[in-house]
């Protein structure tokens, strides 16, 4: 059996929601607060706070890796950024945060890697994905570039093998009529499948496929008629787990309301290269909006180590 691990944020106004939270299920459907809904990992360097988190299990260590966007719009957004988001698109940090722990209880010091220069933009979205092609790991993010005068964002990537080194930034995917972001990539059957948000043409989640991790990416249509049933424009931060019976969740994060009333909306398919996801809301609870974030499968015993441990953590007050 196993259980799943729910990595994000929440949307409020004060410091303490643009922190670490972790949510848990037995079953993938019914999600429960962790350390009673409190943060289990404080940002304490950069901007002080993050969003958009990614967790991955690496195969070359065994450790697992939190990556997330270095951002606190609770503490700079006013006063940093004037509240004007293109200044957060341009003038953003050029490093994510990072934390790594062997057990998913006991966690290291923050760290912030950096990637980028003054060619880009604020590094949004992180997410990663291990290449068995390549036997390393693609860091792949959203932003802005010089290269097109810091207009329509695009996805770019880096290649690493633990963590520390990294390569110099490429062009993952862009489209030459829109912005794309908050990238996520899995596998089936050999097949490297790509969930993102495009802003134009259409205003919607997309998925693209490819043969190899760095693409090229092509548009899947089953999957493009398969969201014409939900309103465009207001779903972003796609994730997605396969379940224990085989099928895939699709969480969409909803942001079509002002708040804490936003968060992740279920849709469920058999398959990934079938590409038909169903909304599925009456089958899942959430305890509350779960904010951009990422969903991994842990053993029964992780799920009970995590819920169980205390979590000591400072408030931000």
């Amino acid at each position: 059996m196993q259980a799943y691990l729910f990595v994000h944020f929440r949307e409020r106004r004060t410091p303490d929601g643009e922190q670490v939270y972790f949510g848990l299920s037995r079953d993938g459907f019914h999600w429960e607060t962790v350390n009673d809904a409190q943060p289990v990992l404080w940002s304490r360097l950069g901007e002080k706070g993050v969003r958009d988190c990614t967790i991955i299990r690496c195969e070359s260590d065994g450790k697992y890796r939190i990556l997330a966007t270095d951002l606190s719009l609770a503490y700079n957004f006013r006063n940093k950024y004037h509240l004007d988001w293109s200044a957060v698109s341009h003038n953003g940090s050029k490093c994510l945060s990072m934390w790594e722990s062997e057990d998913l209880v006991h966690w290291s010091a923050q760290q912030l890697v950096p990637l980028g220069d003054e060619n880009f933009g604020c590094f949004w979205a992180p997410d990663v994905l291990y290449d068995p092609e390549r036997r390393d790991y693609v860091l792949h993010w959203s932003s802005t570039h010089a290269s097109n005068g810091f207009g329509n964002m695009g996805i770019w990537f880096s290649r690493t093998k633990d963590f520390k080194t990294f390569e110099r930034p490429k062009p993952l995917y862009q489209k030459n009529d829109a912005g794309v972001i908050d990238s996520a990539i899995y596998m089936e059957n050999g097949k490297y499948f790509m969930f993102l948000k495009c802003d134009h043409d259409p205003e919607r989640i997309m998925l693209l496929q490819a043969d190899h991790a760095q693409g090229p990416y092509t548009r899947s249509e089953a999957f493009d008629k398969s969201m014409l049933a939900i309103e465009a424009g207001v779903y972003e931060g796609p994730t997605a787990v396969r379940l224990e019976d085989g099928r895939w969740c699709l969480f969409l994060d909803y942001y079509g309301v002002p708040g804490e009333g936003q968060g992740y909306v279920p849709f469920l398919a058999d398959s990934l290269a079938g590409g038909k996801f169903v909304r599925s809301d009456k089958a899942f609870s959430f305890p509350y909006g779960y904010k951009h974030g990422t969903v991994i499968p842990i053993s029964v015993e992780e799920y009970e180590r995590i819920k169980h441990h205390d979590w000591l953590c400072w408030d931000w007050q």
